[in-house]
């Protein structure tokens, strides 16, 4: 009997006890995951006036502003920031070490928090189908597939001779991790921490966007380019508070 005049007929007990308890399952915890991911989010430590102020975010007038540039031009020519003085030649700073930095040891622990609230659940859902719902069928694709999708769809399914529309239980799960990306934006909002696409791609991103050990930024360097930037921004520089007696007395109908 050829394999496209078999027909196969699913119990609905399938469709009851394990298509939907699988679907339900995996979208609720990638909503109880959004939320722990919140939970363990640390809020934002205040800075410090001198923080916010050597950032720019507060507005300086125009004698305060150019003392503090020629004071940072100063100090950055003469290498009065720099631990051993100024650099000498070409020689290679040595690397500092990640460690030693309280930000960067509390954003590596968030990483490591948030990427085992990522991966632990998912390989939790794994071995659940797999012990429980091994080598089941759940569903037929309505729609045409060609034979290069049989090995994606029929995970664990060892059938040559089965339609290649019809999903095992293994299958199904990968699907819904990729596929419910778009409920999750639609019930979480777009920046959600449900996404599974997620739990593939950051530690491939992080681990591309760390900055490597061997590699040691050269101070003399940035001091110079702060030099150049300082240099460009004269005459650039706005007061917020230029003739605001004026403008306020407009404002209000005061002005004579």
């Amino acid at each position: 009997m050829s394999g496209s005049a078999v027909s196969l007929y699913l119990d609905p007990q399938i469709r009851d006890w394990v298509l939907f308890p699988i679907t339900l399952v995996m979208i609720l915890v990638g909503i109880l995951r959004h939320y722990v991911v919140l939970l363990l989010q640390s809020p934002p430590k205040k800075q410090p006036m001198a923080a916010i102020r050597e950032h720019g975010k507060l507005p300086l007038p125009p004698s305060y502003y150019n003392a503090v540039s020629q004071h940072l031009a100063d100090a950055f020519k003469n290498g009065s920031y720099l631990k051993g003085g100024p650099g000498k030649g070409d020689t290679p700073a040595a690397p500092p070490n990640p460690l030693t930095d309280p930000a960067a040891m509390d954003g590596m622990m968030a990483g490591m928090k948030t990427q085992m609230v990522m991966m632990v659940p998912q390989m939790i859902i794994m071995g659940w189908i797999n012990f429980f719902f091994q080598g089941f069928v759940l569903i037929k694709l309505p729609f045409p597939l060609t034979l290069g999708f049989k090995a994606m769809l029929q995970r664990g399914i060892e059938t040559p001779d089965m339609d290649v529309r019809w999903v095992s239980s293994l299958s199904w799960y990968f699907l819904n991790f990729f596929g419910l990306n778009g409920l999750y934006r639609l019930i979480l909002g777009n920046d959600n921490s449900a996404d599974s696409s997620r739990d593939m791609s950051t530690p491939f991103a992080a681990a591309a966007a760390a900055p490597q050990l061997g590699q040691a930024q050269d101070f003399s360097k940035l001091f110079k380019a702060e030099i150049d930037n300082l240099e460009f921004s004269k005459g650039l520089h706005s007061w917020v508070a230029d003739d605001v007696e004026t403008r306020i007395l407009k404002k209000y109908g005061r002005a004579t």
